[in-house]
Parts: C-alpha cells; sequence; structure tokens
C-alpha cells in the first residue's frame, strides 16, 4: 500500500515538473503569461526555465529573421507608367512582450506588415519616375547588337537624380517607425520585380520590334550598297582588265603582222615568180573543190600554171 502511495507520489511530482520546466532555444523567445496577462520581463536567453503548472503559460516567439513576401501590386508611376510592383522583406521581433500585446503572433504581423509596407511601397513609387526605379546611377549603358560583330550603340536616357537604392532606403525609413510600435524591427525591404502591365507591355514589345527591324532593315540595306559597290568595282576592273588584254593583244597582232610582212617582202623579193606559184597553189586549195565548177576563158591567167601559160619565158 506504501509503494502505491509513494508511486503517485512520484508521478505527481514528476507531471509537476513537467509542467513547471520548459526550455528555450537559441531562435526562440518567451513570454510567460498567467491566465492570459504577461507575467515577468521576456525570456530572451537560451536555457532551462520554471513556471508556475497548470496557471502560468509559455508563449514562444522567433528571435531569428523571419520573411514577409507581398503580392504583386500596379501602380503608377510619376511619368504615368503602370507598373507591377512585387516587393519582399526580412524582420524579427525585437521586443517580444510588445509583440504578443498588440499583434500577438506572427499571422497578424503580416497582416499589418502587408498594409504598412505597400503603403509605403506604394507612395514612393508614385513619387518617382520609372527610371528611376530600375537604374541605381547614371552609369555609361551600352546596347551590344550582335556578339559576333560586337556592334555597340549607346543608349540615351534620361538622368538618374535619386536611384533605386535611396528609393528602397527611403521606404525603410518610411516603415520602421510604424512597425517599431509592434515590436518589430524590420531589417530590409527590397523589389523583387518590376514589370510594365500586359496592356503596356505589349506596346513597349512592339515598339522594341519595331526598332529592332528597323536596324535590320538599317543593316541590309548598307549590305545591299555595299553589294551594288563591290560589283561596280568587279565590273569595272573586269573591263579594265579586257580593255588592256585587248590593247596587248592588238600590239602583239601588229608586231606579228608587220614581220610576218617582213618575210613576205624579202621572200617576195628574192623570188617573185616562186612567191607568185605558192600563193596561187593556196588559192587553187581553197576555191578548186570536188564538185568546183568554172567558166573562165582562155587568156585567163587564174589558171596560168596548170596550162604551162609563158608570162616570163619559163615552161
Amino acid at each position: 500500500m506504501k509503494a502505491k502511495i509513494l508511486l503517485a507520489v512520484v508521478l505527481l511530482l514528476l507531471i509537476v515538473f513537467f509542467q513547471s520546466a520548459y526550455v528555450v532555444d537559441e531562435t526562440e523567445q518567451v513570454i510567460i503569461t498567467q491566465f492570459g496577462k504577461p507575467v515577468g520581463l521576456p525570456i530572451t536567453e537560451p536555457g532551462l526555465g520554471f513556471k508556475i503548472p497548470f496557471i502560468q503559460k509559455t508563449n514562444y516567439f522567433h528571435k531569428n529573421l523571419l520573411e514577409w513576401d507581398g503580392d504583386p501590386d500596379e501602380i503608377p508611376t510619376n511619368d504615368k507608367k503602370y507598373i507591377w510592383v512585387d516587393t519582399f522583406a526580412r524582420w524579427k521581433i525585437v521586443d517580444p512582450l510588445l509583440f504578443f500585446q498588440t499583434v500577438n503572433n506572427t499571422g497578424q504581423a503580416q497582416s499589418r506588415l502587408s498594409e504598412i509596407i505597400n503603403s509605403a511601397v506604394r507612395d514612393f513609387i508614385a513619387a518617382y519616375p520609372l527610371i528611376e526605379l530600375v537604374r541605381l546611377t547614371n552609369r555609361e549603358f551600352v546596347d551590344d547588337e550582335t556578339a559576333e560583330d560586337r556592334i555597340s550603340e549607346k543608349i540615351i536616357l534620361a538622368p538618374v537624380t535619386t536611384g533605386r537604392e535611396k528609393i528602397i532606403q527611403g521606404v525603410l525609413g518610411q516603415v520602421e517607425p510604424e512597425l517599431k510600435k509592434f515590436g518589430i524591427q524590420v531589417v530590409d525591404v527590397a523589389i523583387k520585380r518590376l514589370n510594365y502591365t500586359e496592356k503596356v507591355r505589349n506596346t513597349v514589345y512592339g515598339r522594341m520590334i519595331a526598332e529592332r527591324e528597323q536596324i535590320a532593315e538599317k543593316f541590309r540595306s548598307e549590305g545591299e550598297g555595299e553589294a551594288r559597290k563591290i560589283e561596280g568595282n568587279r565590273v569595272k576592273e573586269l573591263k579594265r582588265i579586257t580593255s588592256e588584254a585587248y590593247k596587248t593583244g592588238e600590239i602583239i597582232k601588229g608586231k606579228a603582222d608587220a614581220e610576218a610582212t617582213l618575210i613576205y617582202a624579202k621572200a617576195y623579193s628574192k623570188d617573185p615568180d616562186f612567191y607568185s606559184f605558192l600563193k596561187s597553189l593556196d588559192v587553187y586549195k581553197e576555191a578548186l573543190q570536188k564538185d568546183t565548177s568554172l567558166v573562165l576563158s582562155t587568156d585567163a591567167e587564174f589558171l596560168k600554171y596548170l596550162k604551162g601559160y609563158k608570162k616570163t619565158g619559163r615552161k
């Protein structure tokens, strides 16, 4: 009987111990509440702690960085360009007691973050032109047309006076005091994505296509002009070569005719009758064929060498 009573006492003590003891992790902080009201200071250091069992309750909150991811929102810029803006932030609970007393849990905190950060982002984006949200500085921007030829054209853009980084710092400066009263510290706010709305995006794509087509047409026109120039030079060079070849050929031909005439003259001067005989044979060969018919008078000199006609005293 005593053993059973002792066992019951031990079990009761164990239950009381487990109900009173709690462990705080390195990434956690604890608020002790009694009947729903905070008791004592927040426990932010890791380790083992004790509370009154069954009466007091431990409320755990994150001590590390937490994520807030906003929904994309359509916002007009100062220069009346409608864009989709997708932002995100990193935050943490720096005052767990104040956090517990105001928003109580991370779900409510996320809702407050959405209200405050989205409002600040909308205010700042509406106050600046699009170029300020896209660029950080006035660094020279170069658009490489082709990787092969490395043809580059400088893009002329409006000057940047503030820049995206300073605008984000302005958003952060605006939301920090608003969230401080909830025990929240926003560590960073950033724009995840900027894009035109669908209607504006289609217009921009159309303009980009038109610009690319204009550049392509310019290249084609320059190429055709260069092709015509090359063709003109080719024709000109061909005519020059042909003219020089004809000139050279005529000179050679003239020299050959002169030399042949000289040879003929020398040969003719040595034996005119023999030269006349050879030339007549050549004419006979060309003029008299198998079926050739000639009607000549008896005193014609054409066939004088065939009929033994005497003119110089030779037979």
